[in-house]
């Protein structure tokens, strides 16, 4: 991996149908259908919607071999009227649903975490090398017909491992890590090299962010210790929907695509199938506009890990650095003072007209030609005012630089505890750009805080939500990062702070609003899903801090929201079981009944604010 220069990462080519994969082909884009593998006309309609969207990848559940058999004629039909993309049946807890899909369709996906072993119950078990290596002996006997069918029907397969359903058995020996996720994927790429099938795409997912890009990092490091070279389908699961889901997924998806890491995406969003599609070919877009990019000659710091990312050590200066979390600085310059009064920023950049009524709470940043030591104020130097610092009377004072402005003398400069830079970059890879920069005052031990400053002027509303997360994701998701400032004149200022406080708490770096952890949906759901979302948003979204998951069913339910602190999962039609963390607490509630019991639920265990 290059940290610094946009190159995608070599992977082989796999055959699904008339689509192939990886290699030198294009960055795939697919999804999901959410309506039941056994509605045929239903599915075909779906798909349909999801094609013509520009989908070019199918998915389907097949809980059964009943709907495994269906997935034949959905694709019969869908040749019928003119459709040849690619059918991937998606499989959980039975193989024998596989080997009859791996006959009927272009591609298989199996999880690694429930295909042989036993359904995950949150319990340790103790196993001795003899039982373990038993246990990889019963996924061979079970998977290699599988892999032989396969071979039969050229049937690919998506290895895809999920953080929230990892067996007992990685669990009991690995615990619920980034390194546990890798073996569950590397016990059957090693079946499968060993049985000469390569025909393998590797899908690592999770909700959280943080171990999602960390986990396929680690991935790719593993496989090409030992010599694979597989292709990679990224996604964020349980992103949510609306402008979280949007941001969530720029930050996982967008940050791997920025290293050259990915050859199909899935952008998993709890809205209709079809609205996946433009927003992750726009984020694809996005990312090829690196390609050919101006080489950044970058070396990396000796205290870097990229998959064991740790925040930047910078010293404290008036609240920003250190172990505070980063900060907002908004760009008010246009005498814009609305505020959205529940995130409000830390600071307001005016420009060189100084309000006279402001938030109380927020610093103002001024140009420092009209700075007067005003009490509350703090000036804002350029590159060419670097010889001023030294003679500020300013007890905060930011300074504006490019990664190109950062010499050996100005970074000595920066020494001063007073300063903080506000750093952007204008390169077609701002990414590396800024990884540069960062590299070079680590190398420096320069612990100035950084602020890191991006436009996006002329973009709408989505785009923006996009590009910004991809851009600063990438960066807060390395330990990059005090604070943000996030502009774009064609946007209100408010949408621009709320983007912002957005973009922070999908890397986790901020928490300041309640977390959503949502599934989109699929033909396991039993219930109203996206109207059911909108109504615990309703009734909870003041409850800051709180992390809630809304899942369709149990397959991931209890697993990918098991950091989340309440759960509503689809337990049978219009029947929810709600949770407690990992405990279930009530089960079967009728649907109509569910979201009070959920109000009461958190009442009950005194998280409730009014």
């Amino acid at each position: 991996m290059d940290c610094f220069n946009y190159k995608r990462r070599h992977s082989s080519e796999v055959q699904i149908g008339n689509t192939p994969l990886g290699g030198n082909n294009p960055i795939r884009v697919q999804t999901m259908a959410n309506v039941s593998t056994m509605d045929t006309e239903a599915s075909v309609e779906q798909a349909i919607r999801m094609i013509d969207a520009g989908a070019e990848y199918i998915r389907y559940t097949a809980q059964g071999e009943k709907e495994a058999h269906n997935l034949r004629k959905i694709r019969q039909l869908l040749i019928e009227r003119g459709y040849h993309a690619p059918m991937v049946a998606d499989i959980h807890f039975n193989p024998r649903a596989a080997d009859v899909a791996a006959a009927n369709v272009e591609k298989v996906r199996i999880n690694p975490g429930n295909y042989v072993d036993r359904l995950k119950t949150f319990n340790h078990v103790d196993y001795t090398d003899e039982e373990y290596a038993a246990e990889i002996q019963k996924i061979r006997d079970r998977f290699i017909p599988f892999l032989n069918i396969c071979k039969a029907n050229n049937t690919a397969i998506r290895i895809g491992v999920n953080h929230g359903s990892l067996s007992d058995r990685i669990m009991s020996r690995y615990g619920d890590t980034p390194e546990g996720m890798v073996e569950s994927c590397m016990e059957f790429l090693r079946i499968c090299r060993s049985e000469n099938f390569h025909n393998v795409v590797i899908s690592m997912k999770t909700s959280n962010t943080v171990i999602m890009v960390r986990v396929v990092r680690l991935l790719v490091r593993t496989m090409d210790l030992e010599g694979m070279n597989y292709p990679l389908h990224l996604g964020v699961t349980e992103a949510g929907d609306g402008e979280d889901g949007r941001i969530k997924s720029a930050v996982g998806i967008g940050t791997l695509l920025a290293e050259g890491i990915g050859d199909t995406i899935r952008v998993s969003l709890s809205e209709a199938p079809e609205a996946e599609i433009p927003v992750a070919r726009s984020l694809v877009d996005y990312i090829l506009q690196r390609e050919g990019h101006a080489a950044i000659e970058g070396e990396l710091s000796s205290v870097y890990d990229p998959i064991y990312t740790e925040r930047r050590a910078t010293r404290l200066t008036k609240g920003i650095g250190g172990m505070s979390h980063p900060i907002v600085i908004s760009d008010r310059s246009s005498g814009d003072l609305n505020f959205d009064p529940q995130l409000r920023p830390d600071y307001i950049y005016v420009g060189s007209n100084i309000p006279k009524n402001v938030l109380s709470d927020s610093g103002i940043i001024v140009d420092a030609e009209v700075w007067t030591n005003q009490s509350g104020t703090s000036p804002l130097y350029l590159a060419d005012d670097i010889d001023k610092l030294a003679t500020s009377i300013a007890t905060l004072k930011f300074i504006r630089l490019t990664p190109d402005d950062l010499t050996e003398r100005v970074i000595a400069l920066l020494s001063d505890c007073a300063t903080v830079v506000i750093l952007n970059s204008n390169h077609s890879n701002r990414i590396g750009h800024l990884r540069m920069a960062m590299h070079r005052l680590m190398t420096a031990s320069c612990d100035v805080p950084v602020i890191l400053n991006f436009a996006y002027d002329g973009e709408n509303k989505e785009d923006m939500h996009l590009k910004s997360a991809t851009d600063f994701g990438a960066l807060l998701l390395d330990g990059f990062a005090d604070g943000i400032i996030l502009t774009n004149k064609s946007c209100d200022a408010c949408i621009t702070d709320n983007t912002a406080f957005g973009i922070l708490q999908a890397t986790r770096t901020r928490i300041s609003k309640t977390e959503f952890i949502s599934c989109p949906g699929c033909g396991r759901t039993l219930y109203d899903l996206q109207t059911t979302i909108a109504r615990v948003k309703e009734v909870t979204s003041h409850l800051r801090g709180l992390k809630i998951g809304i899942m369709g069913c149990i397959v991931n339910g209890p697993g990918e929201m098991a950091d989340a602190d309440y759960g509503y999962v689809g337990a049978g039609r219009n029947q929810i079981n709600l949770y407690k963390g990992k405990t279930c607490i009530v089960k079967g509630v009728p649907e109509d009944e569910a979201v009070e019991r959920l109000v009461q639920l958190i009442k009950d265990n005194n998280d409730w604010q009014d």
